[in-house]
């Protein structure tokens, strides 16, 4: 039985201490706080000398919905073509039209961007209109992977769609369990409803190592501490994968 366990990072840092823990592959991103989106070229080219696992790059440039202007999906194939050339093993994907259905027109045109890369098809899944039709499409594209929480906004909460996400897949496509994955999860979703690939973050929050700090001014979404840091947590992923390789 194929196992996975699949990390999101969006820092070097966070890479390396993913691999250290037994992670099979990462999806590299930028901006994790906000759901992710298209890492830097440095930042890739970085964690690809640092890692010798499998790198999927999330192509994202922006965040909100997944219903892009022509400017906008002309970036993601751009994207997808880039770090491509840059040697990304796969790339991590969405578009939706108004009605919450897969933009299957600009996808096959993704996915004849990606050539031989891995595709997953990322959370834009999880507020589509219909799981099953998507599903469908997905396959119908030769989409490699879907990331998923059930359509839920935890995976654990989304359990009874990914059962039956799960057994509609088959082997046609991969169904990548994400949204509060860690180690419990890992071991109830298997037996559940026989998981085997999973994708997680465990991120923990790391104090900035600024001494002089002046907390009047604030850079971004007003809820976010400026000193704080996300970072991934060794002991999660070494948990996760412990979990994993048991089942």
């Amino acid at each position: 039985m194929k196992k996975l366990l699949e990390v999101c990072v969006d820092s070097v840092e966070s890479a390396m201490i993913a691999q250290e823990g037994g992670a099979d592959r990462l999806e590299v991103c930028s901006n994790l706080v906000i759901g992710g989106t298209t890492p830097g070229i440095s930042q890739f080219k970085q964690i690809r000398k640092a890692c010798n696992i499998k790198l999927n790059v999330l192509i994202r440039p922006r965040f909100g919905d997944f219903l892009y202007t022509e400017p906008e999906f002309l970036m993601i194939a751009e994207d997808i073509r880039m770090f491509r050339e840059l040697g990304a093993d796969g790339v991590v994907v969405g578009c939706l039209t108004p009605d919450g259905r897969l933009d299957v027109k600009r996808m096959q045109t993704l996915r004849d961007c990606a050539g031989d890369l891995h595709m997953t098809l990322h959370r834009a899944f999880d507020v589509c209109q219909d799981p099953d039709e998507a599903l469908r499409t997905a396959i119908s594209l030769k989409i490699d992977t879907i990331l998923t929480s059930g359509q839920e906004a935890d995976c654990v909460k989304g359990k009874e769609v990914l059962k039956r996400l799960i057994g509609q897949a088959g082997e046609d496509i991969e169904i990548l369990v994400g949204s509060g994955v860690d180690a419990a999860v890992i071991r109830s979703l298997s037996k559940e409803i026989h998981a085997t690939s999973f994708h997680m973050s465990g991120k923990e929050i790391k104090q900035s190592g600024m001494t002089y700090r002046n907390e009047r001014v604030n850079m971004g979404l007003k809820e976010l501490n400026e000193f704080e840091i996300f970072r991934t947590a060794k002991e999660a992923v070494v948990q996760a994968r412990e979990a994993l390789d048991l089942q």
